[in-house]
């Protein structure tokens, strides 16, 4: 991961955004730049991913005109081979030093064009303004807010700017900013033309697709490591990089010290893919006293999102202190495709289209986040494979009557497009589906939601929780996550759309915890 940063204005506290700026120097620990353009300033950290060398560092330059990127642009080799045709010179291997002059060459529409995840700040010298984008998921984070002289700021992270704006928000994902307007340059949620592939031709696609979406996202000029929980999303990533990969491939896993549920399957993956397999242990007071930490670096105060996050952020921190790995791949956004335990409640075909287009268009407040923040803090860069937008694309794409569950098998399109390829072995690909942070450890939350009862009694809880009038905490668990929210972003609640809970207008999932564990159906998941 990077970090980026962008003041658009001539009116800037340096002093001020320096202190903004340096709040994410976990994101790019190998050097750090400011430039003044004149107009405003831009900031980046870099973590050396792709072109190692000094000249990668960014901003990069072309005719007095400025751009920095987080991101990584697949296939960018053929784009700058077609620029220099065009005359560009490029002084680095880095895939980022092409945004410019395509920039230069196509407007905005280049964004529409990138195969990437991305956030990006550009300075355009010949018009004297800021150009920034983000990609269509917002795999990539990027803030935005104005400050009392009315200039907007972009940033990495909402932390960057605590104190400098008044109002903190996501920039939304597939969006451009120019001219004072956020504009819409694609809306993967949104489907144009509801494909019909019977069951055998979608889950070919499905595999040809999912196999292109990690051997892209292998190429690095790091090292690469991939986290595994044993579930199937991420046991697939492995599967399929260990059998692209011509040396062995390092998997980590984690689990509580005293009932975890996943470390056991992830360790059955690791010895059929042949990988070098790392298992990392927490205790009760590790979760306990990272708790508050998490909630700054999240910069979050949904349930679900924190608790999956305990594990994620200990195994990062793993990766970081006992290897030299600087890129982790995940198994993120599968859920969100394929359907997830509480959508077996779907009423209808129509009912489970519209929920998943909702959580794809809300998933860089949750998972997203998650994964993003878990992995940079700790100054490692995340690739997710699904959340490939060609993969994105055509699974949203489907007939969503096919991908309800009609099958007693949650994932049922996804099980079957790998069933017969011999990656895994059959008591993983057709595992039952258990939520993260319970698959560490049934007694991770458990401890939690005990800490948090802790904290209140009944009439604390019931006075405290009506401070607040968005997402009102509804557990004490709730509270205690949203105070110590407050506590590093105070006002800044709107940033997170509500808590990330099953859809409560169907009949089984209103519940009042967002683990999978309350709902009727989760059966043999949690073994």
């Amino acid at each position: 991961m990077c970090s980026i940063m962008g003041y658009c204005g001539s009116e800037v506290d340096i002093e001020a955004f320096q202190k903004g700026f340096y709040q994410t120097k976990s994101r790019g620990p190998d050097d750090s730049r400011l430039v003044d353009t004149g107009d405003g300033i831009l900031g980046f950290h870099r973590l050396s991913i792709m072109g190692l060398t000094p000249s990668g560092m960014q901003p990069f330059e072309l005719d007095g005109s400025y751009a920095i990127c987080n991101g990584e642009l697949y296939g960018f080799e053929k784009d700058r081979e077609l620029l220099r045709k065009k005359g560009y010179a490029f002084r680095s291997d880095s895939d980022c030093e092409i945004i410019l002059p395509l920039y230069f060459e196509y407007g905005t529409d280049v964004f529409a064009m990138l195969d990437a995840e991305f956030a990006c700040i550009i300075y355009d010298a010949r018009t004297h303004e800021f150009i920034a984008a983000r990609d269509p998921i917002g795999i990539r984070p990027l803030y935005y807010g104005y400050d009392r002289n009315g200039a907007i700021l972009f940033a990495s992270e909402a932390k960057n700017l605590v104190g400098l704006a008044e109002k903190i928000m996501p920039f939304p994902p597939g969006h451009y900013y120019r001219n004072g307007s956020f504009i819409c340059y694609r809306d993967i949620s949104r489907v144009e033309e509801i494909c019909y592939d019977d069951l055998e031709a979608a889950c070919g696609k499905i595999r040809e697709k999912l196999v292109a979406g990690v051997r892209k996202r292998l190429v690095s000029d790091a090292k690469v490591g991939f986290l595994l929980s044993g579930g199937l999303d991420s046991s697939l990533v492995c599967a399929i990089a260990a059998r692209e990969s011509e040396m062995p491939i390092e998997t980590f896993a984690i689990g509580m010290s005293e009932d975890a549920i996943d470390l056991k399957y992830a360790r059955q993956t690791a010895d059929f893919i042949g990988s070098h397999h790392t298992e990392v242990y927490m205790t009760p007071e590790e979760v306990i006293s990272s708790l508050e930490e998490v909630i700054h670096l999240l910069g979050t105060y949904d349930i679900t999102t924190i608790r999956a996050s305990m594990g994620m952020y200990l195994v990062c921190k793993a990766v970081h202190e006992r290897t030299d790995i600087r890129v982790l791949l995940t198994g993120e956004i599968s859920d969100e495709l394929f359907g997830y335990k509480y959508t077996d409640f779907a009423p209808s075909a129509e009912a489970f289209q519209k929920e998943a287009e909702k959580r794809l268009r809300e998933l860089h407040m949750y998972d997203v986040l998650r994964a993003d923040r878990c992995i940079s803090v700790n100054s490692l860069e995340a690739r997710v494979p699904f959340g490939d937008l060609d993969f994105v694309s055509y699974v949203m794409s489907l007939d969503p009557e096919l991908k309800l569950n009609r099958y007693n098998k949650g994932k049922y399109l996804l099980r079957h497009a790998f069933d017969g390829e011999g990656l895994l072995p059959d008591s993983i690909l057709w595992r039952e589906k258990a939520a993260f942070s319970d698959a560490v450890g049934h007694s991770m939350v458990d401890y939690l939601k005990e800490h948090a009862q802790k904290q209140y009694t009944d009439a604390e809880y019931e006075e405290k929780r009506c401070r607040y009038a968005h997402a009102r905490p509804f557990t004490k668990e709730s509270l205690l996550y949203r105070e110590i929210f407050e506590k590093y972003y105070p006002g800044q609640a709107e940033m997170v759309a509500d808590f990330w809970m099953p859809n409560k207008e169907w009949e089984g999932c209103d519940v009042d915890d967002p683990s999978a564990r309350v709902l009727s159906n989760y059966g043999e998941s949690g073994k």
